[in-house]
């Protein structure tokens, strides 16, 4: 990871961690960097935060500054803007978006040419050039400088592609979506309109302040609630870019992103889809994933988190299905990054095509009980290497054999120390994130 952009792109607080500033330099210098031998075209969207319009702008001026074109989608996921930088053939694309984070958070997430998360060896000269290591880059002028397109067609497209991905109509099925006053909060219902579905939308009223305010997949109690009242055969959560999808079955149960993945990749193994026989999860997912997958003949394998490192082995192994447990799920025929109704839609057509209800095909993944405490700390590395957090994990890894596990890893974002436990039941695992979080605080460590 850089100094500014972590796996999910340069997030922080609008105008304190990320300004408007930092925004006008990183389009000024992509919009040079891509156009040193052609005019470039860069595509931009944004969700819904009040501070997305002002970063808009700032990314647009830099860009036009330095002679890029720059695209406007508007208000749309974070996938579509994806597929079109892959499908029309602009340079790079630009996401404005702090994904599941508060109002006051923002991001710019940086998306290359062919879809697909910007190469570091770039992102690493956009932050140089942030930085002052490098030289200043030129300014265009007359019938050099850039300008501004209004490109909602593309996103209109991406929507058609979207319902072209259904194999069923849902014709009559009761839907219940969480669009987190966000990205999603227009797309996803009409793309299930589109599709038959009477749609029952909630949290889909935008005013800049409310995004994943107590709703959407990191706020779930809404939807169940709306599933259980209104007697839906299902529902949705997405995130505030719509990157992510979470489930709510028939009977108001949370259906989390591991038992997505192992649903789906069960019925594309029946199916013969499942290339390799494999699927890509990161080490957070929960201990029950794995049970479930040996339980039923599905090989995985376990990255570092983040989407980010998810698709990397994905693509490096030719896997079709990978993600998180917190419904970052990558289905490679179709995208090269998450998509929140594209996981929609596969779980429709695996209820759909198993004429069973959600809750009967995620039941056989039964999810351990987890227990997660974040230390705050002065030094991440130095706590993972130290012997004595070494020797506690050794000694609690020992105790648990083959019913649970512990997990020490280092935040991404911030100077915190993520100590995770999995067990047959919540108060083995709260022992042990005791004991092992003691021992740090112990070796002074805690900040």
């Amino acid at each position: 990871m850089g100094r500014y952009f972590g796996t999910d792109g340069f997030r922080g607080e609008a105008n304190v961690g990320l300004t408007a500033e930092h925004a006008y330099k990183v389009g000024k210098y992509l919009g040079w960097f891509y156009g040193q031998e052609h005019k470039a075209k860069i595509v931009i969207g944004k969700d819904t935060r009040r501070s997305s319009y002002m970063f808009e702008y700032a990314l647009v001026a830099g860009l036009t500054a330095s002679g890029a074109d720059a695209y406007l989608l508007h208000v749309t996921t974070t996938p579509s803007i994806s597929y079109v930088a892959r499908t029309d053939g602009f340079d790079c694309g630009i996401m404005i978006s702090a994904s599941h984070n508060p109002y006051y958070d923002n991001g710019i997430k940086l998306i290359s040419g062919s879809g697909e998360k910007m190469p570091e060896e770039v992102i690493a000269k956009v932050e140089d050039y942030l930085d002052g290591v490098t030289p200043e880059v030129p300014y265009a002028t007359r019938a050099d400088i850039g300008c501004t397109v209004d490109y909602v067609a593309g996103r209109n497209r991406y929507v058609g592609y979207l319902i072209s991905l259904a194999v069923h109509s849902f014709r009559d099925l009761r839907i219940g979506l969480d669009c987190a006053n966000g990205s999603s909060w227009m797309i996803a219902r009409n793309v299930f309109e589109a599709l038959g579905a009477r749609v029952y939308v909630i949290n889909n009223q935008p005013n800049g302040l409310n995004i994943n305010e107590n709703c959407g997949s990191t706020h779930l109690e809404g939807l169940q609630r709306h599933v259980l009242e209104n007697h839906l055969d299902i529902g949705f959560a997405f995130d505030g870019d719509a990157d992510r999808c979470l489930c709510v079955d028939e009977l108001g149960q949370v259906v989390n992103g591991d038992q997505i993945m192992y649903l789906c990749a069960r019925y594309m193994k029946s199916r013969g889809e499942l290339d390799n026989n494999t699927v890509a999860t990161t080490v957070m997912s929960n201990f029950g994933l794995y049970k479930a997958f040996d339980a039923a003949g599905i090989g995985y394998v376990k990255t570092k988190v983040g989407d980010k490192y998810v698709y990397e082995a994905m693509q490096a192994n030719n896997y079709r299905i990978g993600g998180e447990q917190s419904g970052h799920i990558i289905f490679s025929k179709y995208e090269a990054t998450g998509d929140g109704i594209v996981t929609a839609l596969k779980i429709m057509q695996t209820m759909l095509d198993s004429k069973r209800p959600i809750s009967e095909l995620a039941a056989p993944c039964r999810m351990y009980p987890q227990v997660l405490e974040n230390v705050r700390v002065s030094d991440k590395e130095a706590v993972q290497a130290d012997p004595r957090v070494l020797e506690a994990v050794r000694k609690v890894t020992e105790a648990l054999g083959d019913s649970g596990r512990i997990l020490v890893r280092a935040s991404g974002t911030e100077p915190l120390v993520r100590v995770m436990v999995e067990a047959d039941s919540e108060e083995i695992c709260r022992k042990y994130v005791s004991e092992v979080c003691a021992v740090i605080r112990e070796a002074g460590y805690a900040v």
